[in-house]
């Protein structure tokens, strides 16, 4: 986040996808019990998953908006919560493709993509 490198939101993802998608290494899906009702959402997840198929994005959902919300912050801009169900991670430098920890998560949804499970769900910690 504090490198710029954290877009938020489900539009905002979408607009970045649209105009740079060479750059996004990763998207985080995340909902909570309430948003499995939530039909417009649910469409918005399917395409932006779609698109991360298509162009070789990781992507992995996770189950609890609250503690996504708490690892990543209020807007650095507003201080205000923001929309935090669809998260894009972007390197703003070359060098930020060799990030240990991208590579990490980029091994994990491999393997998981070997097993068939194209959108993995993690679970973070307490």
């Amino acid at each position: 986040q504090r490198r710029g490198c954290l877009t938020a939101g489900v539009y905002e993802s979408a607009k970045l996808m649209n105009v740079d998608p060479d750059n996004v290494a990763f998207c985080v899906l995340a909902t909570d019990e309430e948003d499995e009702g939530d039909i417009a959402l649910q469409i918005h997840f399917t395409l932006i998953q779609a698109f991360c198929c298509e162009n070789d994005i990781d992507i992995v959902r996770v189950n609890d908006v609250a503690k996504l919300a708490a690892i990543v912050g209020p807007s650095e801009e507003s201080g205000e919560p923001r929309d935090l169900h669809c998260i894009l991670i972007t390197n703003p430098t070359e060098d930020g493709w060799k990030d240990p920890a991208l590579e990490k998560l980029n091994m994990f949804c491999e393997e998981s993509r070997n097993v068939n499970d194209w959108v993995p769900t993690i679970t973070l910690p307490e």
